[in-house]
């Protein structure tokens, strides 16, 4: 990443900004007779390096599978399998990349980090969407989950890869923490630019600006709204990551997972033992269900990729650990003790800590069977770092009974499941009335799960209650 990004983004957003305010005649509204895409040719996002802008017929996954304007790959299992998909979104996609130095994004043939997308469609209503990538995914991974519904509702959408991807994210940057950091800081510079080219296509800036992500994503939601509340006006935190410098964080309760699951699940005398450690660790009781997969696919490569991040000198010459590794391995995973690891590992970890002081309107929604990021070990805590920081009332925290991380559960477990698809929609809408009219969502609290409500109304329905 450039030494001077950080410097020049607010003063190039706002030079572009006020020359799209300034040049010429208004063009026809969005959606005009003769209108679509007009303009096209004088879009230019600020700082980008490069960029491609295409006129499409359908800005959702609906059209832009078919046009390769998404890469499916990018949101696979994050939405149940039956999530509708909105069509009659007509408008221009820009992509494109600012000035990086990492490699790890392919899409477009570009091998280049700080990818975007931009989408504007013909219909607009005012508003600007901002989303970071969940995971270690790239720019089109909230496409589905995201993307297709508020593009749908008529919002320009923009999003990020966040400057660095996959599980080798953690080669970027200079010093540990540095990867991570840089998700912050394309977040901010992707805001900054989209709200100017915004401005370029309807001839006014967003009358709001919303961020949103799940994951990854929501942990980005949450620093965007305690460092830079002045470029949004609300957002949307869906289950998003906790970094605290003296815990709870992933590198707490990952390891006693890595440690103790493989004993209980071999059953035996030690399985009780190992249990009880998996529920101290803060995984709850009744999501036993979700172990097997999560020990196979999530725990161990997420703490190996996020620990090398953020203690690359726990496993000396070594990358990202041995996986699967059994404890009393020499440098293994499971033996991991956030606490006891030298002072410069906690000073990583403070480079990208929350506080809990929000400056506008933030929506948190989190499963109670998340058993990737726990909510007694994540949202839980943050909602109360809110408070403490004094910023409770700007906050509404809605626990999603049976809700786990990613949806695409849902279809192997419908019986014991729900999406958080729907709430988080209802969590959108609900902060579209808090910000626009002053319509205080209800007072957070767990949102039941109703047992006899059938799939369809699980996958379209998430009363908020009141």
């Amino acid at each position: 990443m450039p030494p001077m990004i950080r410097s020049t983004l607010a003063v190039a957003a706002t030079t572009a900004l006020a020359a799209a305010l300034l040049t010429g005649a208004a063009p026809p509204p969005a959606g005009a007779a003769g209108s679509h895409c007009a303009g096209r040719a004088r879009l230019h996002v600020p700082g980008a390096e490069r960029q491609q802008a295409d006129c499409l017929d359908e800005l959702t996954t609906a059209g832009t599978v078919a046009s390769g304007h998404t890469d499916p790959a990018d949101w696979a299992g994050l939405t149940p399998k039956d999530l509708a998909v909105p069509t009659g979104v007509p408008g221009i996609q820009i992509d494109g990349y600012f000035p990086d130095t990492s490699t790890t994004n392919t899409n477009h043939g570009w091998n280049h980090d700080a990818q975007f997308v931009i989408r504007l469609p013909d219909h607009w209503n005012g508003g600007l969407v901002v989303a970071g990538s969940p995971g270690v995914r790239e720019q089109y991974a909230n496409d589905r989950a995201i993307g297709d519904w508020v593009l749908s509702r008529g919002y320009a959408f923009a999003a990020t890869d966040k400057g660095n991807t996959g599980v080798a994210f953690h080669r970027d940057g200079q010093a540990p923490g540095d990867a991570i950091a840089e998700w912050n800081t394309r977040v901010t510079q992707l805001t900054q630019a989209a709200r100017a080219v915004v401005a370029q296509r309807y001839h006014r800036p967003p009358s709001r600006t919303l961020a949103t992500g799940m994951s990854n994503g929501g942990y980005l939601v949450r620093w965007q709204l305690e460092n830079h509340p002045e470029l949004f006006d609300g957002g949307v935190d869906w289950e998003g990551t906790l970094w605290r410098a003296d815990g709870p964080n992933l590198l707490t309760f990952l390891p006693p997972a890595l440690a103790a699951y493989p004993v209980y699940a071999a059953g035996g005398p030690g399985a009780e033992q190992a249990h009880t450690a998996m529920l101290a660790a803060g995984f709850p009781a009744g999501s036993e269900f979700l172990w097997p997969f999560h020990h196979s696919y999530y725990w161990d490569l997420t703490q190996r990729i996020y620990r090398e991040e953020l203690d690359p000198g726990f496993d000396g010459a070594t990358e990202a650990g041995t996986p699967f590794c059994a404890p009393g391995t020499p440098a293994c995973d499971a033996d991991y003790a956030y606490g006891e690891r030298p002072a410069q590992v906690h000073e990583a970890v403070a480079k990208i800590a929350l506080t809990g002081r929000i400056g506008k309107p933030l929506i948190t929604l989190h499963g109670t069977l998340d058993v990737l990021l726990p909510i007694s070990r994540d949202s839980d805590v943050y909602a109360e770092m809110v408070r403490r920081a004094g910023r409770g009332a700007l906050l509404r925290y809605y626990r999603i009974e049976g809700g786990t991380h990613v949806d695409s559960l849902v279809d192997a477990f419908p019986d014991r499941l729900r999406p958080l698809t729907p709430c988080h929609r209802a969590a959108f809408t609900a902060l579209e009335d808090w910000i626009g009219r002053g319509v205080r969502p209800p007072a957070g609290h767990t949102v039941p799960r109703d047992p006899a409500a059938d799939r369809a109304t699980l996958l379209t329905s998430c009363p908020l209650g009141g």
